[in-house]
C-alpha cells in the first residue's frame, strides 16, 4: 500500500470529519456508533467495521483533528451500559475538513473546465 502525503485525509478520516461535525452541531459531540451509524445512513450502507473505525478515530485524536475523553459513569449506568469514548472535532479536524472540500471543489471545477475545452465546436 502507497504511503499518503502527509496530511492528506483518506475518505474514511473525511467521512469521520463530516459526519462528526452534523453530529457534534446537534449533540455537543459524538460517540463510536452514533457515528458508525450516521456514516452508514447516510451512504445508504452497512455499519462500519468497528475495528477499522476505532483505529480512525485514535488516528485521527492523536492527529489533533478531534479530542475525546470518557463520558461521565452516571448516564452509563442509569442505562446500565458501558461508559462511552466521547469525541469532537477539533478547529484543526473543521479546518482539514474545509480544506478537503476546496480542494475536491476546484478539481471538479478544473475537470470541467478541461471537458468543455476538449468539446467539439457545432455550428
Amino acid at each position: 500500500m502507497p504511503r499518503r502525503r502527509p496530511g492528506a485525509l483518506l475518505p474514511l478520516e473525511l467521512d469521520i470529519l463530516d459526519a462528526g461535525s452534523t453530529l457534534q452541531a446537534a449533540e455537543g459531540s459524538f460517540f463510536g456508533f452514533s457515528l458508525a451509524r450516521a456514516i452508514a445512513d447516510r451512504d445508504g450502507s452497512t455499519l462500519l467495521a468497528h475495528g477499522t473505525l476505532y483505529k480512525a478515530l485514535t488516528r485521527m485524536a492523536t492527529a489533533g483533528l478531534l479530542e475525546s475523553e470518557w463520558e461521565a459513569p452516571e448516564p452509563a449506568e442509569a442505562e446500565g451500559r458501558p461508559r462511552r469514548r466521547l469525541y469532537r472535532v477539533t478547529a484543526a479536524g473543521a479546518t482539514a475538513l474545509e480544506m478537503a472540500r476546496l480542494e475536491a471543489s476546484a478539481r471538479a471545477a478544473a475537470a470541467a473546465a478541461a471537458s468543455r475545452a476538449t468539446r467539439p465546436v457545432t455550428a
